[in-house]
C-alpha cells in the first residue's frame, strides 16, 4: 500500500536539494526501479532469511547501475561520481522500499572509498576495483564487545610479523560481516597507535550472524581473528592513523544512516495515509478526523526537518568541509524521528498495526534498531555537546 504527498514529491526534494534535471532524472527513475524491484524482495526478506553473498552480490549489480555502489567515488578514480547529496537522497529512496538493502549498499560503498581512497595502488586491481563494481564485498570492523563508539579503546591488537601483520582480536556489531571477503580492521599497532589492516577471507578470519530485531536481511556479524596473518602492504590509510580514518568515515556514515531513517519513516507515512483514506470510522474515513490530521502533519513535517538537516552535512561532505557536529545532530533528529513517525503510523492502524498484515509493525521495529549504530543517539548528543561547550564528557 503506498502513496504520495504533494509535500513529498521526488521533484520537490530534489528541488529543495539543488538538483539539476539530469540528478532529478536518475533520482525518479531509481525510485521507480526501487519500487517495482526491490519492494517485492523486502516484504519476501522480511522475517529472513539473512542475504546470502551471492544473491547480495548480484543486488549490489543490479542497483549500481544507478550509483548505489560506486557513486561516493569520482568517474576519474572508477566511481559513478554521483557526489554526497544525489547519493545520500538514492539511500533515502531505496530505504522507503527496502532499508535492510540499503545498510549492506552502504557499508559496501563506503568500504569502496574508504579503499579507493586508502588502499596503496599494489591492492588497486585485485580490491578497490572489484569493491567498486560490487564484486568483492566489503565490511568495517570497528566495534569489539566491550568496545562502542569510543574508538580509542580498541583492543584488537596487530603485531609486526614475519614482513607482514599477525592480528588477534574480536570484533561486534559487523554490518556485512557474514557476506564480506575483505573487513577493514581498525588495530592497535603499537603503543597508544591505532590503524586500518585490509584483512581478506583467506587469510582466516571467521564470522557468525547475530540475530536481531529487525532488518533481518541485513546481516550483523561477530569477527573473530585468531593469530591472522596478512601482508604488510595490506596497512591503509597509514600506520598510527586509524582513529582519525575512522571518525571522518563516522562523519559520512552517520548522515547516510540518518537517511535510512528518513527513508523508513516515509514508507510509515505514506503507509498510514493510504490507510486513513480507506479506513472509515463514525461515518467518515479516518483521515478527515482531526487527531489523525494532526498525527500525519507531525510526521510530515519533522520527516522534512530530519532531511534537512541531513542534506545540510551532505552538502558540507561534499565540499570537504569537517562536519562532526552536523552529522550528529543530522543522524540522532532522524533517528529518533524515525521511531516517533513509524509509531504514530502504527497507532492510525489501531490493532491491524501490530499485526504482521500492515507492514507499519516491520517499519517499527527497523526505525528503531537506527538509533544505535555508528553512536547511539546519546553519543551523537555528546558530539554536540562537546562542540558547543568546548569540553568533552567522554574522559
Amino acid at each position: 500500500m503506498s502513496t504520495r504527498l504533494p509535500t513529498m514529491t521526488l521533484d520537490r526534494i530534489a528541488r529543495a536539494a539543488g538538483l539539476g534535471d539530469e540528478e532529478r532524472l536518475l533520482l525518479e527513475s531509481f525510485s521507480h526501479f526501487a519500487e517495482a524491484e526491490l519492494r517485492p524482495l523486502a516484504d519476501r526478506y522480511a522475517e529472513g532469511p539473512v542475504l546470502d553473498a551471492k544473491a547480495a552480490r548480484e543486488l549490489l549489480r543490479r542497483t549500481d547501475e544507478f550509483g548505489i555502489v560506486s557513486g561516493l567515488v569520482p568517474e576519474e578514480r572508477g566511481g559513478s561520481g554521483l557526489g554526497f547529496v544525489v547519493y545520500g537522497l538514492l539511500c533515502e529512496e531505496l530505504a522507503r522500499a527496502w532499508p535492510d538493502l540499503t545498510i549492506v549498499a552502504v557499508i559496501q560503498a563506503l568500504g569502496a572509498a574508504a579503499l579507493e581512497e586508502l588502499a596503496p595502488p599494489e591492492l588497486r586491481e585485485s580490491h578497490v576495483e572489484p569493491a567498486l563494481r560490487g564484486e568483492r564485498l566489503v565490511c568495517m570492523a570497528i566495534s569489539e564487545p566491550a568496545v562502542g563508539s569510543n574508538v580509542a579503546e580498541v583492543q584488537t591488537r596487530a603485531e609486526k610479523s614475519g614482513g607482514g601483520w599477525m592480528i588477534r582480536g574480536q570484533k561486534l556489531w559487523i554490518s556485512n560481516g557474514t557476506l564480506s571477503d575483505s573487513a577493514i580492521v581498525v588495530c592497535r599497532t603499537g603503543g597508544e597507535g591505532l590503524s586500518l589492516l585490509l584483512v581478506d577471507r583467506e587469510h582466516g578470519y571467521t564470522s557468525r550472524d547475530v540475530e536481531k530485531m529487525g532488518l533481518h536481511a541485513a546481516p550483523t556479524s561477530e569477527l573473530f581473528f585468531d593469530g591472522v596473518e596478512v601482508p604488510a602492504h595490506h596497512l591503509i590509510g597509514g600506520e598510527g592513523l586509524g582513529l582519525q580514518r575512522t571518525l571522518r568515515l563516522f562523519e559520512r556514515a552517520r548522515v547516510l544512516v540518518g537517511l535510512t531513517s528518513v527513508g523508513i519513516a516515509r514508507a510509515a507515512l505514506e503507509e498510514a495515509v493510504a490507510y486513513a483514506k480507506e479506513r472509515r470510522q463514525h461515518g467518515k474515513p479516518i483521515g478527515g478526523h482531526q487527531i489523525i490530521q494532526a498525527y500525519l502533519a507531525e510526521m510530515a513535517t519533522e520527516i522534512d526537518a530530519a532531511r534537512l538537516l541531513c542534506l545540510r552535512a551532505l552538502h558540507l561532505l561534499e565540499q570537504g568541509v569537517r562536519c562532526d557536529t552536523e552529522s550528529a545532530m543530522a543522524k540522532w533528529w532522524a533517528t529518533e524521528m524515525a521511531v516517533r513517525a513509524t509509531s504514530r503510523a502504527l497507532q492510525i492502524h489501531g490493532g491491524f498495526g501490530i499485526t504482521k498484515e500492515y507492514a507499519v509493525e516491520r517499519h517499527f521495529r527497523n526505525a528503531r534498531i537506527m538509533t544505535i549504530p555508528d553512536g547511539t543517539t546519546e553519543i551523537q548528543k555528546l558530539v554536540v555537546g562537546r562542540s558547543l561547550t568546548g569540553m568533552s564528557a567522554f574522559s
